[in-house]
């Protein structure tokens, strides 16, 4: 027999609730067969069976809530004893679990490099290149495919760290009379939790550009009737700044990457993160997968079916996982400034805030200068600075604003 555990759907999510149960007791069930949907504050999603049997026992009724790791129910093995490759209560993505059984691997040895552990394809694929397990050691020295360039520094100029950080209790909040306790829900509570550990695991600096859009704008506002049309929805900015972000990164890869111990893991593959807003309840993050290979319109389709499944929640745990770098569209609110948190792993997170007309100062046909009105909105890069230093963020900003101040962009569309 088998228990079937209620798995890990997302680095942030400790609890899931079982909307519906696909089998009932006594049927036959197979490997990689939908079993129950679960809804999480983040994802409703079908998780499929990680083992073939027959279901003897339901632990937890539909509409129960309960933890990660709680049993759910039992599966007896049938005829044929499952793949061995199949650790017990892991969850796996159907692309994932079928290299793992085809290739007759034991997952409790691979060490995952995705979010909260998760065990992805590349992890897979690394084992079967090597024809050995991964441990976790091997993980963290992984060599880089860039290598890491730095100003030389003389270790004994470096200050020695304090010996004992001075802690400082919050004060205690109580209400009055005159105040409404609202209860954080779990969303907030957890985002709040993996906002604080960002902040203490990176040294968080911000670098900011002056972007004129008035060059995105001759395209955009000339084609954005056809383009509704065609795809039936509006054509914004963010497709424009995360084509540039993308061609920026290939440019800049240490931003695309994750410090690991006293490594820089360079990635060879560019998943953008752009967060979602739930109205108001919390953030997600969907991801552009190989973002890297989509030209302009298919990043603006990808955006904006993400985005619509987000608020459905009819998004799956693995598209909410696993970016390389992220983009928060704070202007949509009306922001005009914004220093965001970095989403660990990542080294660094673009906001991209309101564009807005304002008066500057541009060249003349005859070399000299006049006023014009001019869309302009600031892009700001929060970074971490143990990955790479001032320079080299600024210079990954004013390549992104050349981009967009300068490529034609009717040839994208």
């Amino acid at each position: 027999m088998a228990d079937i555990t209620l798995p890990q759907l997302g680095e942030t999510v400790t609890e899931g609730t079982i909307t519906k149960w696909f089998k009932k007791v006594g049927d036959v069930v197979a490997l990689d067969e939908p079993l129950f949907e679960v809804s999480t504050e983040k994802v409703d999603t079908e998780v499929p069976s990680p083992i073939a049997g027959t279901l003897l026992e339901i632990r937890v009724n539909e509409g129960d809530t309960v933890p990660v790791g709680t049993v759910i129910g039992v599966v007896g093995v049938s005829g044929a004893a499952p793949a061995p490759a199949v650790a017990r209560g892991v969850l796996l993505s159907p692309v994932v679990r079928r290299l793992v059984v085809d290739n007759k691997i034991d997952v409790s040895q691979i060490a995952g490099t995705g979010p909260g552990g998760r065990i992805t394809r590349d992890d897979v694929v690394a084992v079967i290149e090597k024809g050995v397990p991964v441990a976790p050691e091997a993980v963290i020295t992984t060599p880089v495919t860039t290598p890491v360039t730095t100003q030389p520094v003389a270790v004994s100029a470096l200050p020695e760290p304090p010996a004992q950080a001075r802690t400082v209790a919050a004060p205690r909040v109580v209400s009055g009379e005159r105040d409404e306790v609202i209860a954080l829900s779990k969303i907030r509570q957890l985002t709040g939790a993996h906002m604080l550990m960002s902040k203490n695991t990176s040294p968080h600096a911000l670098s900011v550009v002056e972007v004129d859009f008035s060059n995105v704008d001759s395209v955009r506002l000339a084609l954005k009737d056809d383009f509704r049309e065609a795809e039936g929805f509006a054509l914004t900015y963010l497709p424009f700044i995360s084509r540039a972000v993308i061609d920026a990164l290939v440019e800049f890869p240490h931003l695309n990457a994750s410090v690991a111990g006293e490594t820089l893991i360079v990635r060879g593959h560019i998943d953008l993160g752009v967060a979602v807003d739930l109205n108001y309840q919390g953030l997600i993050v969907p991801v552009v997968r190989n973002a890297e290979t989509k030209r302009l319109r298919a990043i603006a389709r990808e955006i904006y079916d993400l985005a619509r499944r987000a608020h459905t929640r009819k998004l799956s745990p693995d598209e909410i996982q696993g970016g390389t770098f992220t983009i928060t569209n704070n202007g949509s609110a009306g922001s005009v400034l914004t220093m965001a948190i970095i989403s660990q792993p990542q080294v660094a997170i673009l906001s991209t805030d309101a564009v807005v007309k304002r008066p500057v100062v541009i060249e003349t046909a005859d070399s000299g200068e006049s006023i014009a009105i001019h869309p302009i909105g600031n892009l700001a890069l929060t970074w971490d600075h143990r990955a790479f230093d001032g320079a080299y963020a600024a210079r990954f900003l004013v390549k992104i604003k050349h981009i967009l101040e300068t490529r034609d962009w009717s040839a994208e569309i």
